[in-house]
């Protein structure tokens, strides 16, 4: 496997928590018949935000390891910051969707991470 390609199954994977994420909304959408916003539905309101922070951290993360790929970052690397986020983003998912406090900051703090270090391994290939 490249590097390229460990940054593919990484992004693959978590276009799924994405889908998943989303498909979670749309079932609330059905069960409480909402269409736009959440129509004062806490159910619905936390499907919404759940998703929604997936969406924020998961595209930065996706071209973070892309770059990281073709500036030449080797394979361990990858799947190291990869192989976190993903199981990050799936312990923020349980913990935020669960009301499971610990998978929330577990995964919070693991995003944190994993993004601070590939935005120093960005860093440091750039410049060397």
């Amino acid at each position: 496997m490249t590097a390229l390609e460990a940054a593919g199954l990484y992004t693959g994977l978590n276009i799924l928590i994405l889908i998943v994420l989303a498909f979670r909304v749309v079932g609330q959408r059905r069960k409480t018949k909402t269409s736009i916003g959440d129509g004062g539905h806490p159910e619905l309101a936390l499907a919404i935000r759940v998703h929604a922070n997936a969406s924020e951290y998961v595209p930065v993360a996706v071209a973070a390891l892309v770059a990281l790929a073709l500036l030449g970052a080797p394979l361990w690397a990858l799947h190291a910051a990869g192989g976190a986020f993903t199981f990050a983003r799936l312990a923020h998912a349980w913990g935020f969707g669960g009301g499971v406090i610990i998978g929330r900051q577990i995964g919070t703090a693991l995003t944190w991470v994993c993004l601070l270090g590939m935005a120093g391994g960005l860093i440091y290939l750039a410049v060397t």
